[in-house]
């Protein structure tokens, strides 16, 4: 019994360790390449940039969101009510684990609840790429 409890808990650190490392690199991730413009609470800038924080169109559908990240945006969207039509570039120069783990950080901070992205959702999408 104490065997089986000490596996457990081992088992239960590993998964806790891993989730909080690809926490810490999205969260990198996030800092070099979406702060900027989505701003370090992931509020945005208002009438530019939408935000991330608290927001429909993150928690919504992961394929949208991991095609914006591979092919960028070029179109009016509308975030929790507020249009947005500002470009962003493509970020198809991420790894397809880069872009889940920035996406699974966006999706489980700034107030959102939504799934992780799984790095086998990215690469199924990227080889859809037109």
């Amino acid at each position: 019994m104490k065997k089986g409890i000490l596996i457990l808990f081992i088992s239960i650190s590993y998964f806790a360790s891993a989730q909080v490392k690809k926490e810490a690199d999205g969260k990198a991730i996030y800092n070099q390449y979406c702060l900027a413009c989505h701003q370090e609470d992931g509020t945005g800038v208002p009438n530019l940039n939408p935000p991330l924080r608290k927001s429909d169109w993150v928690g919504g559908e992961k394929t949208r969101l991991i095609r914006v990240i591979l092919e960028g945006l070029n179109e009016e969207i509308e975030v929790n009510g507020e249009s947005y039509n500002r470009v962003m570039a493509s970020h198809d120069f991420l790894s397809d684990k880069q872009v889940a783990d920035v996406l699974t950080y966006i999706r489980t901070n700034f107030g959102n609840s939504a799934e992780p992205v799984k790095e086998e959702e990215v690469k199924v999408l990227r080889k859809k790429k037109p």
